[in-house]
């Protein structure tokens, strides 16, 4: 007789996963020209709220791109040693994550359309009158 298969609790599974990571924080920062999109500054900190200066700061960019289906937030890295080259940098940085947004999208459409439809899965349905019987 085999032995039966021990899971973890969920309840155990979530209080692992739901566990900041104190030697990972960052103090988040949101700058704004109020027209064009945001730079968002993440700051190392340390668990006392100090600046850490083992690692780096990070700069991500967010703006929107207009599409059929109405406005598409995009967010992209923005490789910088500080805010005034993150500024400068932000132009480069957008039309790459649009690129990218882009090519995922097309990505995704692509993966969509090649999708096989067979009788029984979600989203098959005969024509009515095909002389097709589901049982």
């Amino acid at each position: 007789m085999s032995e039966p298969i021990q899971t973890e609790n969920t309840e155990q599974a979530q209080e692992k996963e739901a566990r900041m990571n104190p030697d990972a924080l960052y103090r988040e920062e949101i700058y704004t020209d109020r027209k064009i999109g945001v730079i968002r500054a993440l700051i190392p900190i340390k668990i006392s709220g100090e600046f850490d200066d083992t690692r780096t700061t990070l700069y991500t960019g967010e703006g929107q791109i207009m599409t059929q289906m109405g406005p598409l937030p995009i967010s992209f890295e923005i490789p910088a040693q500080n805010l005034a080259e993150a500024v400068e940098k932000y132009g480069e940085a957008a039309k790459k994550g649009v690129q990218e947004t882009i090519e995922k999208l097309q990505e995704l459409r692509r993966q969509e359309a090649s999708k096989l439809v067979v009788p029984g899965q979600p989203g098959f349905s005969a024509p009515q009158g095909s002389g097709i019987v589901m049982p």
